[in-house]
Order: C-alpha cells, then structure tokens, then sequence
C-alpha cells in the first residue's frame, strides 16, 4: 500500500511552484509527501549536478520508509545516470524521460507507473480524467480505458506484460541491459506501449526501423500506439506518422491500437508497466485493462 511519496526531480529542472502544487493536491487525498534535497536545483538544463540527482534517486530508493517515488518532470537527464541507478523495488511514477526509470523497473520485475508528473496534478482540475485516474492507480484498483476506433486498427484481442513509454528513450536505451530487446529474454510476447512529442516523421520512421530490425517488433504480442504531439506528418514520406507505424508492424498479426490517450497532452491517462494488461480492438473502439 501506498502511504508516503518522495518527489525527485532526476531529470529536467522545474519550476518549484509545480511541486509546491503537487505536494498539496497530494496531501489532500491523504499520502504523505517528502522531497529530495536537490529536487529544486537547477543546473543547465537539469535539476542539478548528475551526481545529485543521482544522489536523491538512490535515498528515496534505500529509504524504507518511503513507498513510491514521484518523478517532478521528464525533459533529458536519466540517460547520464540510468546506469548507476540501483535496483527499483518501489514504484516509480513519472513519463517521457522516465522511460528509462520504467525499463529498469521492468528488468527488477517491478511494476511502475507511466503517467501525469508534478505540473499536471498541480495544475488540472480536480474531476479531471487523468487525476482521477491516477488516485485509482495509486489505490491499486483496476484501470480500464475505451476510446473510438481508429482507421489504422488491427483488430483483435491480447494479453501481456506491458512495457515501453517514450519512443525517443527507448530508441536511445537500444544495445544496453535496459533494452527493450533484452526485457524480450525475460518477459515472453509483452505488449509494447509508444509515445513521442517534437520528433521529425523521418526520425520517427528510423526509430521504428530499428525496433524491427531488432526483432523487438517480431517479438511482442501487442502494440498500443498513443500520441505523437507536436510531430508534423512529413508529405515526402508520403504517409502519415501513424501509417509509418502501421507498415513498421505490417508483417505481424497482433492487435494494433493506435490513438490511446497517453503521452505528451493533459489528457495523459496513467498506466501500469510491468503489469499484465489485455488490450482488445473492434470496430466500435479500443480498450486496454490493466
């Protein structure tokens, strides 16, 4: 059960008032909230020196009084630091750059959570989809998401661990311990979940390449595509990002979920990685349980 939540910030520096915010909504709904020491630290781009963030990583980790950890932000920041990060036995909470927190996670076979960080439950309104969400996902109860039917769907019905989280982080993990490639050794056929924001259609077209070269697409029983913000279809590739996808996994017979409402926009609905899930695709809509 969750009781205490340590807010770090392992990645971009934020603006504090987030996590002022963050911490109050928190305490509202009853949990106990501390922050790493250099949570507010600003140096550069990041929230502190390497070796700081770092620092405050692995307390909120050996701390056994702590339950979860609250990432304040993504930005760009763990790739400098994944690979000193112990072991995760507590729930990590956070996206974007906290993909790479959500792979080691899975390599330790411990469930975390990809969703909303400080700015949004600081700042969305209290019946808002996601926060209400992410309360049933903090009280472990059972999340199930429907949204329309989208064209580029493959029908059918699956069921797996889920992984993933940022195309980007994922791309950029490939060839180490935290691969996706070798999370496929030790999980059998897990649904891959995708997500990106500000990436050129061509880059997108590579990463997809490269997953498939891999074998990491061959090797999944399932894949949820969600939103791709602030990336522009590309007429010289002549289709869009999403049908660029579609032919990534054009070879394969699993079921395809396109437009999931997580990723880079206030409706960024929380989801358990590395836990089982089942996704099911129809004419009418798609759905995913975890």
């Amino acid at each position: 059960m969750i009781r205490h939540i340590r807010i770090v910030s392992p990645s971009g520096v934020i603006d504090p008032s987030y996590i002022d915010g963050a911490s109050s909504r928190l305490r509202a709904w009853g949990y106990k909230v501390s922050e790493g020491a250099h949570a507010r630290d600003a140096w550069g781009r990041f929230a502190g020196k390497d070796e700081d963030r770092l620092a405050d990583l692995t307390e909120a980790l050996r701390d056994e009084s702590v339950d979860a950890i609250l990432c304040a932000r993504g930005g760009y920041g763990l790739q400098r630091i994944i690979d000193r990060v112990p072991e995760i036995h507590k729930p990590i909470i956070g996206f974007s750059d906290i993909t790479a927190l959500h792979q080691l996670s899975a390599r330790c076979s411990q469930p975390s959570l990809h969703g909303i960080m400080c700015k949004h439950i600081a700042t969305l309104p209290e019946e808002s989809e996601p926060l209400m969400a992410l309360r049933k996902a903090l009280e472990e109860e059972k999340l199930e998401y429907t949204w329309p039917a989208h064209p580029l769907n493959r029908h059918g019905e699956a069921e797996g661990i889920l992984i993933g989280g940022n195309l980007s982080v994922l791309y950029g993990l490939q060839g180490t311990k935290y691969s996706i490639q070798d999370l496929g050794v030790r999980i059998q056929k897990p649904i891959l979940m995708i997500e990106d924001i500000g990436e050129r259609h061509y880059h997108i077209d590579r990463m997809m390449r490269n997953l498939k070269m891999s074998g990491v697409l061959a090797n999944i029983g399932g894949l949820i595509v969600g939103q791709f913000s602030d990336c522009e279809d590309d007429p010289l590739m002549n289709s869009t990002i999403y049908e660029t996808i579609k032919e990534a996994v054009a070879d394969y017979d699993y079921p395809v979920l396109f437009d999931a409402p997580i990723g880079h926009v206030e409706h960024n609905m929380p989801v358990w990685l590395g836990k089982p899930a089942c996704i099911k695709s129809s004419d009418e809509q798609a759905a995913l349980r975890i």
